[in-house]
């Protein structure tokens, strides 16, 4: 303690002494203009520093982990259509009066296929570290194998033409072999966007802290570069009984005009990262997940009916994704929608409560922020609650009539599907438009910050503290 002490006493020594003494005025005067000057520099280039930083953050967030965790999902929704269009098609069969029918889950089916080996390959374009990459990887060998035995399964439904929703023994048994890695795939992608989701949240907490310290700064820099050059202003006033140096108190100005600024334009681009981050992107999750588990859901209503060996399975898989999209109080697939309809007759006037805040479209209707949002968000609810209808029916007829039940499922029951997978990308479309007019607006206001603003400002006040102190200086020679 006696050693620390003695260094402290050292130290204050040395300052004192490097200090003008007390009439020494001149002295004085450069010292506090050197110490303007360099206050200046240091607070531009802290400023700049800080500005690049947090935009560095929103470009990373806004064209990187977020494009990434957008392929991914994609992904997902893309590999689920497929397998529901590979059991369309032999839910089809031979049936004349199904041939449309055929016809479209077959051309969707490669639609599907090209579009999840583009997402495939723009994960790995912009995977954001080694583990992302492994796992995608390892996915393209999965769909690869998968793709196989899809191809064989369209090729023995072609060669034993049966009739709708009785494919043969052995295009059963390959189409079995295809669906069962559907769960594995699915897991994969889902593991994959979940890992590309946590890099995108820490980017959020690294950019949020990074704002944060930096209005710290300019806070602190701020308010002694201020007090430095008032302090100045005050020694000439008292010193030299000059009333205002003009260049100083233009100085001053401007310079708390530059850190107000600053501080400002950091506030408004953390204020729209949050912007991107929680009211937007957070939904837009939720949502994308939406889609993906509701088209894998829609897969498990043609599954059971194409295989009523493994209908139990499947019927359970059906109301296990229809309680993460919503989730109610049900206590199995035939009492679903029932109590769907009960809950949201509960709550008409406010529909988020009738869903579980665990559930997809429950996460949604509580992170409702933008125009049109919850009108739209309650219409897809609404459409969730036909589709389900459908199929509470659509599993009344599998028992007696099987040809009537895939006439519904595909027919009545897809067009209520379509009409709320249309109303789900609707309010999809909005968060996008939201996430991606906040990143832009959080790079604006930061445009000019990161380099010739505060440089410029620097050099200014540096000329400015030279005109003001110069001629004062002058009076001593």
């Amino acid at each position: 303690m006696t050693t620390t002490l003695q260094q402290a006493r050292t130290t204050l020594h040395q300052v004192r002494t490097a200090l003008p003494g007390r009439a020494d005025t001149p002295a004085w005067i450069r010292y506090l203009a050197i110490l303007a000057v360099v206050l200046t520099v240091i607070t531009a280039l802290v400023m700049a520093a800080d500005a690049r930083s947090a935009r560095h953050g929103i470009d990373v967030i806004g064209h990187h982990t977020a494009p990434t965790v957008t392929a991914t999902e994609d992904l997902y929704f893309a590999l689920a259509d497929m397998d529901a269009n590979l059991s369309n098609v032999l839910l089809a069969g031979n049936d004349s009066t199904l041939a449309a029918v055929r016809t479209t889950a077959q051309t969707t089916y490669e639609q599907r296929r090209v579009q999840a080996d583009a997402d495939l390959q723009q994960a790995m374009t912009i995977a954001t570290n080694d583990d992302a990459s492994r796992q995608i990887r390892e996915l393209l060998d999965k769909f690869g194998q998968y793709q196989a035995l899809a191809a064989d399964t369209f090729q023995l439904s072609d060669l034993d033409p049966r009739p709708a929703g009785q494919p043969s023994a052995r295009t059963l048994e390959a189409y079995r072999s295809a669906t069962g890695m559907v769960p594995d795939l699915l897991s994969r992608a889902q593991q994959l966007a979940d890992t590309n989701s946590g890099v995108l949240s820490q980017a959020y907490r690294d950019s949020r802290d990074t704002t944060v310290a930096a209005r710290m700064r300019i806070v602190v820099l701020g308010l002694v570069l201020l007090a430095v050059l008032i302090g100045l202003q005050v020694m000439l006033r008292v010193v030299l009984r000059r009333r205002v140096n003009p260049a100083l108190a233009v100085t001053t100005v401007l310079a708390a005009g530059l850190l107000l600024g600053g501080f400002v334009a950091n506030t408004s681009a953390a204020q729209q990262l949050t912007v991107a981050k929680q009211d937007a992107f957070d939904s837009l999750l939720a949502l994308r997940q939406a889609r993906a588990v509701s088209y894998d859901a829609n897969a498990d209503e043609s599954r059971y009916l194409l295989d009523p060996e493994h209908a139990a399975g499947y019927e359970k898989s059906y109301l296990d994704k229809s309680q993460r999209l919503a989730g109610v109080q049900a206590h199995g697939v035939g009492d679903y929608s029932a109590s769907l309809d009960q809950a949201m007759a509960a709550h008409k006037s406010d529909i988020g409560q009738a869903i579980s805040a665990d559930s997809f479209l429950g996460q949604e209707l509580r992170n409702i922020t933008f125009a049109g949002e919850g009108q739209v968000a309650q219409q897809t609810l609404t459409a969730y609650q036909v589709y389900q209808r459908d199929d509470h029916s659509l599993r009344g007829l599998a028992g007696s009539d099987l040809r009537a039940a895939i006439t519904l499922d595909t027919g009545a029951s897809n067009d209520h599907f379509d009409a709320y997978d249309k109303a789900l990308v609707q309010t999809i479309d909005i968060n996008q438009h939201a996430f991606d007019a906040a990143i832009t607006k959080g790079e604006s206001d930061l445009s000019g910050w990161t380099n010739w603003l505060p440089y410029g400002a620097a050099v200014l006040f540096a000329v400015l503290i030279l005109v003001g102190v110069r001629p004062r200086l002058a009076e001593y020679r």
